[in-house]
């Protein structure tokens, strides 16, 4: 998938003012869930993005690879998530939560379906529920309960 298409598809699925503020959005999440994938994974997933936003999560994968052995990424929850998304942003957490599942429904559709199993394998369940894949995980869990 290609920059600008998933730029549009972020702002559509955000419901996004303009270009610039999916930009900014899916630079957030991306550079944030870098931060949180083993640094190995982040290169892989950046491998297949667009070269700008490839260079936004391998740039934070090493800076985090830096700060550890690069072996594991950051631990962190949702909350943790959340915050350094609309910091990076420059919005509230709320707005970076709706912002953060449309830039992973669309890595969700922008990269290989192994690719984001592995993703969603690394993550804990808060984060991973942001995946359409953990969203459907979850609805399953729950239809399976009831």
């Amino acid at each position: 998938m290609h920059h600008d298409e998933m730029i549009g598809k972020v702002q559509a699925l955000a419901q996004l003012p303009d270009r610039g503020s999916a930009e900014r959005a899916a630079h957030a999440v991306v550079s944030t869930l870098s931060e949180r994938l083993p640094s190995g994974l982040a290169r892989h997933v950046a491998a297949q993005l667009p070269p700008d936003m490839a260079a936004a999560m391998r740039e934070a994968a090493d800076a985090s690879a830096g700060a550890d052995s690069g072996v594991s990424g950051e631990r962190f929850g949702l909350t943790v998530f959340a915050g350094r998304i609309a910091d990076r942003a420059g919005t509230d957490e709320d707005t970076a939560l709706r912002e953060a599942a449309a830039v992973m429904e669309v890595l969700d559709a922008a990269l290989a379906p192994e690719l984001t199993e592995r993703m969603a394998g690394a993550l804990p369940a808060d984060i991973r529920d942001l995946l359409p894949v953990g969203r459907a995980a979850e609805t399953g869990r729950i239809g399976r309960e009831a």
